[in-house]
């Protein structure tokens, strides 16, 4: 880019500038790494699910405009535009635009749009019973699963039908394997998914 005077702004400054607007951890770097379109797009989708637990608002994707590739295409910037109609449809982008030729400004759906894609059917109610816990979850806390319970009663009343707890069960594994997918791995891995289940309360409250 250049200035009005003609003289090309150093991509030092641009770079500055972007990690002052989003912040150096809201900016992912395809550029730099120099990966293949494929470990490009898995990257990508696993660093967006992150962004949209930890924090959501806006984020830069960095893919370069591919002057060095074959026939000057960017490979890795179409893999890229290829990319986040699919996570649009999965509840994990809302939008994006151009920031540059060679980047993009995405922009995080909420976390309970992941709840919400795609929509489910509307289950039958029978008779009431209590919350058993599935097996699949009893590792984590008391406290997590407390929330988990919630956001999953929560859900199925936002389809708009009488309830009772024996859905309860099957929509708390749907609500955790959702959530589970964007978090990275880590000893805090359950902390950010009590964070998530408290943003998506939040939301959808």
């Amino acid at each position: 880019m250049t200035t009005r005077s003609g003289k090309a702004v150093p991509p030092a400054l641009w770079q500055a500038l972007d990690e002052v607007t989003f912040g150096r951890d809201r900016i992912l770097n395809l550029r730099e790494s120099l990966p293949s379109a494929a470990d490009a797009r898995a990257r990508a989708e696993v660093w967006l699910r992150a962004r949209q637990v930890s924090g959501g608002g806006e984020v830069l994707v960095i893919t370069g405009r591919g002057n060095q590739s074959i026939h000057g295409i960017g490979v890795i910037r179409q893999e890229i535009l290829a990319l986040l109609p699919s996570l649009r449809r999965l509840g994990v982008v809302a939008s994006w635009r151009e920031h540059t030729a060679g980047s993009f400004v995405v922009i995080m759906a909420p976390v309970s749009a992941l709840l919400e894609a795609p929509r489910r059917r509307r289950p039958e109610p029978v008779t009431n019973s209590p919350t058993t816990v599935p097996a699949s979850l009893a590792a984590l806390d008391a406290s997590t699963l407390r929330m988990l319970e919630a956001l999953a009663i929560q859900n199925l009343e936002l389809l708009g039908v009488a309830v009772d707890r024996s859905f309860v069960p099957q929509e708390m594994e749907r609500t955790f394997s959702i959530l589970a997918a964007s978090l990275s791995k880590g000893p805090d891995r359950e902390a950010m998914l009590r964070e998530a289940i408290m943003k998506a309360l939040d939301e959808s409250g």
